[in-house]
């Protein structure tokens, strides 16, 4: 028996599909699309509205690009909601004053909120983000030489010190970093001598008194403008830039190298590390992850999928093959699997704010080091130990090779990273006391209080737990910031920001 394809194309009005018994293709760049009664795979693209699914009997997958969807009354076991790949948050960065926070997403946009000031009828509350600007940072551009498609994605956003009433940010892709001027305008001039009002050019003849211009109020409009582009210094993959102490160079880093640039200079940058060997088939380990120190723009480290990391001075020499110290955890050889090398690999590296710890991130854990300790790491913390029996599983569905970060709180007391089903793990380094919450849309009301969320581990499941099996690898938390000075973070859930703050009496 032969299977009956239906592609169906609308310009124009709804579509409804009733009663088809083969594979529907349904794709529509107009209106709301209501798909009832199907009984087979159903495949549903919408550009405009909501979309409602009612009664579906199979696997329904979902695309949105604009509202929220509802799904309703589904018999199905397995339903896949897909949010809209350049919808996913790909970076969350706080400036240094915290009152400006920046997203970057899949699609190449930058989206940035501003806190709002306190209000006087309220002066114990603390303002709200909202959004501030949003502009297209990437474009996706094909590489002719290699045949390739460079991505739009943005990999990571840093702030610069603010010099003036305007800001400036570092965003980049996979192969070029732009610096971006954001500032804003809320006056206007009037009263010109040489154009009128509307902007036509005035006859200089019949010009008989001079008048003096004036500036006016006008709605506050934000502009963001390329000021630096810095390009074609990177044959591999962008992982990290970060800004130095002395706010004049930056580092970026790819798979095999890292590179010093000066922030006014795009044509050069100086190649300061070097791993590539000269056959590609002796590569063990590539860099993941590099940063500046916090105070001294001298020194800077960067990790490796190996599980090590290396602190370079740069006064030592012009090339730093040679690291000053190397970090790293002795294995345990009981506990050695096929995945130990895979799960060691370190997805983050940050250093605190006083600048004596510094903190990596692999794929089950959190460990602070201490720069003058270089055999072991001061304290480790499990992320999401209960993981460890699903690796298999976690490696056939790539989810092991997910990349999560960390942050630190202004005061370096706490940490925080991310994991799945949406839960985010938070530890204090005072009390060694931990707490997983969860960012959803179900729990994250406006002011309501987030309750702690445990896993259930195996045996007897408490009322509140939730078991291992129920997790959802398909809702992770990659992305997190602190704001620098106060106990407010921000949490990218695929393509959702959340902004919490702790309770206020």
């Amino acid at each position: 028996m032969t299977l009956l394809l239906l592609l169906l194309l609308s310009l124009s009005a709804d579509i409804e599909v009733l009663r088809t018994h083969d594979l529907v293709v349904v794709v529509s760049l107009s209106a709301d699309i209501e798909v009832l009664r199907t009984h087979d795979l159903v495949v549903v693209v919408s550009l405009s509205a909501n979309i409602e699914v009612l009664r579906t009997h199979d696997l329904v997958v979902v695309v949105s690009l604009s509202a929220n969807i509802e799904v309703l009354l589904l018999h199905t076991h397995d339903l896949v909601v897909v949010p809209l790949s350049a919808d996913i948050i790909s970076t969350v960065e706080f400036n240094y004053s915290g009152e400006l926070l920046a997203t970057g997403d899949k699609g190449g946009r930058v989206v940035i909120f501003q806190r709002e000031q306190e209000s006087k009828n309220r002066p114990h509350s603390r303002g709200e983000y909202n959004v501030y600007s949003t502009f297209q940072s990437h474009e996706p551009e094909f590489d002719y030489l290699k045949s390739l498609e460079i991505e739009e994605k943005i990999n990571k956003i840093r702030w610069l010190p603010q010099q003036n009433a305007a800001h400036s940010l570092l965003s980049t892709n996979d192969k070029t970093i732009k610096l971006w001027k954001i500032s804003q305008r809320d006056k206007r001039a009037e009263g010109y001598n040489l154009k009128d009002e509307d902007g036509r050019l005035r006859d200089p003849f019949r010009i008989t008194s001079l008048r003096v211009p004036v500036l006016l109020p006008m709605d506050r409009m934000v502009e963001a403008s390329p000021r630096r582009i810095f390009a074609n210094a990177h044959t591999y993959h962008i992982n990290s830039i970060s800004v130095n102490s002395d706010h004049e160079t930056y580092l970026s880093a790819d798979d095999l190298r890292v590179n010093l640039w000066h922030l006014e200079i795009t044509d050069r940058s100086f190649n300061i590390v070097d791993i590539k060997p000269a056959n590609m088939e002796e590569l063990t380990e590539v860099i993941t992850a590099a940063e500046c120190h916090p105070h001294q723009c001298n020194v800077f480290v960067y990790s490796s999928s190996k599980g090590t990391i290396r602190l370079c001075d740069m006064r030592a020499a012009a090339l730093c093959d040679r690291q000053s110290k190397f970090f790293e955890e002795p294995e345990d050889p009981s506990s050695r699997s096929f995945f130990s090398e895979i799960i060691s690999s370190i997805s983050d590296v940050k250093f605190s704010h006083s600048g004596r710890y510094m903190m990596t991130r692999d794929y089950l854990s959190v460990k602070v080091w201490d720069l003058n300790m270089e055999n072991r790491p001061v304290e480790t913390y499990q992320v999401h130990e209960y993981l460890r029996s699903k690796l298999c599983s976690l490696y056939e569905n790539d989810c092991i090779f997910d990349k999560f970060e960390c942050c630190w709180n202004g005061a370096d007391s706490a940490i925080m990273t991310g994991s799945y089903n949406n839960f985010f793990r938070m530890f204090d380094r005072n009390t060694r006391r931990d707490i997983t919450l969860e960012a959803s849309r179900e729990n994250s009301k406006p002011r309501a209080i987030l309750k702690a969320r445990k896993v259930s581990t195996g045996g007897k499941r408490k009322k509140d737990e939730i078991s291992v099996d129920s997790l959802d690898f398909n809702k992770k938390i990659l992305h997190t910031a602190w704001h620098p000075k106060e106990n407010v973070i921000a949490v990218a859930a695929t393509n959702n920001l959340y902004i919490f703050q702790d309770k206020i009496n």
